[in-house]
């Protein structure tokens, strides 16, 4: 009889661990499914509500190796073509740029907002921004660091444009270099004005990237110390996305914005990347409202171009014309094949190394991966970028659609496909479609090369 019990209970002991397996079982392939739903709904979300598409990281003719027909009216006439709807002034430092922003801009709301009045009667918001390069030394290392910085009025402008007149020259360069720390420069904004905004640009970029793999920092806290609290977000660049800057832990604690870095007003550079604030029905643009949404990390998403597109992302020597992935780096030994000189490293490799973090951090914002419209048509047919061949189709989409972000993200793919087909451009179309899901190859730049769009079957 002790027997037959004992049986019995192996038996139904058996039976309850089959069950378990099989719950377990159904539990892991849930959670495997909701990790991938999730993963898609990051990166392809499609926002609701009214969209703030801002650029707020340009340059003026006065900052160096940008184009010297940089104007406020031009980067209007672009940036609504674009489909914009904030730009940042840049280089509020340069007391020539400034002369301009006062002479096209007047603030209407008092609210830190500047509108440059349109021939058709509308008024194009901007907000007041600039760029510092920052060269000093801690560690026992040279560092070479750029920020982005907002202000909320003219007089702070103002305020700062005397702090730095302090430390040196401001007047050769729209982005001017001083002798001073992130830690301390974030420090002297402070004490001028709470509502200034101080942000690492292009974060990982190798020589003047906070990260950067040739003069930048491994954490944002060595970079700016006991200022790091008053650090609320970092630029991307493009030579990075979001997806890479989640597997920083670190980075969590931040807002992960994207902008141009734009160094002219043509549409392929004006807006390249962005990010997109939100606007509540009868709310008004205000600066207090863009920087609520970065320190509150409430903004609704970014514009990203494919990292491999910035001229940083894969290692590599310019002048040796030769590029590698990071694997191919660390068998190199880190130097080039070419000249036996060390490999300029790029920002994918840089990523890896600091990389402490797995997965998606719960506030994670989604973000579009898209190229500008001009490469796409310079692609179709088979030219540059620059081409005046390209002029007419972009100008006829634009005047089709209204803008390039609402053909890019927005129009119907059949009423897009319709639209081409009557100028028997239906591959275009195509591009344009594959591009909004991220669906096109490119050839990663590297040590200030730009990566180059290719065929699907072109790279292993």
């Amino acid at each position: 009889l002790d027997l037959m019990i004992i049986f019995d209970f192996i038996k139904l002991l058996k039976r309850a661990l089959f069950v378990c397996f099989m719950v377990l079982s159904f539990v892991k392939e849930a959670i495997q499914t909701a990790e991938s739903s999730d993963v898609e709904r990051i990166k392809f979300a499609k926002d609701d509500g009214t969209d703030l598409i801002a650029d707020l990281h340009i340059h003026s003719r006065f900052s160096r190796a940008t184009s010297k027909n940089i104007t406020i009216p031009l980067l209007v006439k672009y940036a609504r073509m674009k489909g914009i709807n904030l730009l940042g002034t840049g280089d509020i430092s340069h007391e020539k740029w400034l002369a301009d922003i006062k002479q096209y801009l007047h603030e209407r709301d008092k609210n830190g907002i500047y509108y440059f009045k349109c021939e058709d009667g509308l008024e194009f918001p901007f907000m007041l921004t600039g760029e510092i390069s920052l060269v000093f030394s801690t560690g026992g290392k040279g560092r070479r660091v750029h920020l982005i910085y907002f202000a909320p009025n003219l007089d702070a402008v103002a305020k700062i444009n005397k702090y730095l007149d302090t430390l040196g020259r401001r007047d050769y360069d729209g982005r001017p270099i001083f002798s001073v720390s992130c830690e301390e420069f974030v420090r002297q904004m402070m004490l001028i004005d709470k509502k200034i905004e101080v942000i690492p640009a292009h974060i990982w970029t190798p020589w003047f990237g906070a990260f950067g793999s040739k003069s930048g920092f491994n954490s944002l806290k060595e970079a700016f110390g006991s200022q790091y609290e008053n650090v609320h977000a970092i630029e991307t660049g493009m030579s990075s996305d979001p997806e890479m800057n989640w597997k920083i832990t670190e980075l969590s604690e931040k807002a992960i914005l994207s902008f141009s870095d734009s160094h002219s007003h043509w549409p392929w550079r004006l807006g390249r990347e962005a990010t997109i604030f939100s606007l509540k029905d009868g709310e008004k643009i205000s600066y207090d409202l863009i920087i609520n949404q970065i320190r509150t990390k409430s903004f609704k998403s970014t514009i990203e171009t494919d990292p491999g597109y910035g001229i940083y992302h894969y290692d590599g020597h310019r002048g040796c014309n030769f590029s590698c992935a990071p694997k191919k780096t660390i068998e190199l030994g880190g130097i080039c094949p070419i000249c036996k000189k060390p490999l300029t490293i790029g920002v994918e490799n840089r990523v890896e190394v600091l990389a402490n973090h797995k997965g998606i951090p719960l506030n994670a914002k989604p973000f579009h991966k898209i190229l500008p419209l001009h490469e796409l048509i310079a692609f179709y047919l088979k030219t540059k970028i620059t081409s005046k061949k390209v002029i007419p189709i972009y100008e006829k989409l634009i005047a089709k659609f209204g803008n390039e972000f609402n053909i890019l993200l927005k129009v119907d793919k059949n009423v897009l496909t319709t639209e081409l087909a009557k100028e028997k451009q239906e591959k275009l179309a195509d591009l344009i479609i594959d591009n909004r899901i991220s669906n096109l190859k490119v050839k990663p730049g590297y040590d200030g090369v730009y990566g180059i769009l290719v065929e699907k079957n072109s790279l292993k």
